[in-house]
């Protein structure tokens, strides 16, 4: 195959995998708590036509070596952990952090995951789980009885018992979790993610206190998603892919030529 056509090729794949990141972006736009990804990649193996040489003598220098490029390749999907807007809802258990941290739950298998999905519910054993059923850790759970709950930006979180509201009862506080590399966490689904080696070892603290966030009661985090950005990104990909597929129709036609040269 003519390297040129190897080169273009990798390159229309390139832009055809950044195309599918922009539009999982977009797709998530309205997301609680979801963070954008970016795509990067890398160029391949160069091909060395000539090495470098000395021209003269030393004393004149020494031409550079002529190198071809080969294409390109996806090298990794970034994501970016930058603070999403929050959104009011008025909701006593619509929780959203400020800052960093992420909440901890308990999924079905017992394993600890990540959110910065704050929309919990209160289950049948009246404990605080999230949408998807998963216990927040550490559990807290809510009385029967409780006419209000209330929940601190320090993650503080007191209830009132029937018609006593002068006397504010502690249930229990929410612990945050952080990491040295929030990128390198390995997401899920249902918005949640594990840790892997390249995230480190989650960091348990409570809100503001050892760089935690805060917690705001009544309040959910938004997408991070810029629609602007992911639509210029997606016209660029866009124009990428067309100018890639033009280098391959120049190359199949160069070829063209070629072959007809012996008939």
């Amino acid at each position: 195959m003519d390297p040129a056509l190897r080169a273009a090729a990798s390159g229309m794949m390139a832009q055809q995998l950044r195309t599918e990141v922009i539009a999982n972006n977009l797709a998530n736009v309205n997301t609680t708590g979801f963070k954008r990804s970016r795509a990067q990649f890398e160029d391949l193996l160069y091909q060395t036509v000539q090495g470098s040489a000395v021209i003269g003598s030393s004393d004149n220098g020494t031409a550079p070596a002529i190198q071809i490029g080969r294409g390109t390749r996806l090298s990794g999907v970034q994501r970016l952990h930058s603070q999403g807007t929050l959104e009011q809802t008025n909701r006593p258990l619509d929780l959203a952090i400020e800052g960093e941290g992420m909440f901890q739950v308990q999924t079905g298998g017992g394993q600890t995951a990540y959110t910065r999905d704050g929309s919990f519910q209160i289950s049948d054993q009246g404990v605080l789980v999230t949408s998807g059923g998963y216990t927040l850790q550490p559990t807290i759970r809510v009385p029967n009885d409780a006419s209000g709950v209330t929940i601190s930006r320090t993650g503080i979180v007191t209830v009132t018992r029937g018609n006593d509201a002068a006397a504010p009862q502690e249930i229990g506080r929410i612990e945050l979790a952080r990491f040295a590399n929030p990128s390198g966490l390995q997401s899920l689904g249902e918005n949640l993610y594990q840790p892997t080696p390249a995230s480190g070892e989650p960091t348990v603290g409570f809100p503001q206190e050892e760089g935690m966030g805060r917690v705001v009661q009544g309040s959910l985090e938004g997408s991070n998603v810029e629609i602007v950005q992911e639509m210029v990104d997606m016209i660029t990909a866009m124009r990428a892919y067309e100018i890639n597929s033009k280098a391959i129709k120049n190359s199949e036609s160069m070829l063209e030529i070629a072959n007809n040269l012996v008939r």
